[in-house]
């Protein structure tokens, strides 16, 4: 339990989990675009649930999509996003 607590108030991410369904809801992807764009690594990797079960962390989904707006609106990243190469 103390090491939850320390992720959830030493991590800047989320620790709410997104199901598949739900990403497609927030993204507008299909789920064959989601996994395309896992493999070509310009989208969040999904985290294990289980044997067959798996989710995206949401701050991770979130940052995603904020990126795609700066994209496609010609703004320039945040510092620290530009720090990590993620878009």
């Amino acid at each position: 339990m103390q090491k939850e607590q320390h992720l959830s108030e030493s991590s800047h991410y989320s620790l709410e989990i997104l199901r598949r369904r739900e990403v497609q809801a927030r993204t507008g992807l299909s789920r064959s675009t989601i996994y395309e764009k896992i493999r070509d690594r310009t989208f969040p990797l999904p985290i294990s649930l289980g044997a067959k079960s798996v989710g995206w962390i949401k701050s991770e989904i979130d940052e995603w999509i904020a990126g795609r707006i700066r994209l496609s609106r010609g703004t320039p990243a945040p510092a620290n996003d530009a720090e990590e190469g993620e878009l």
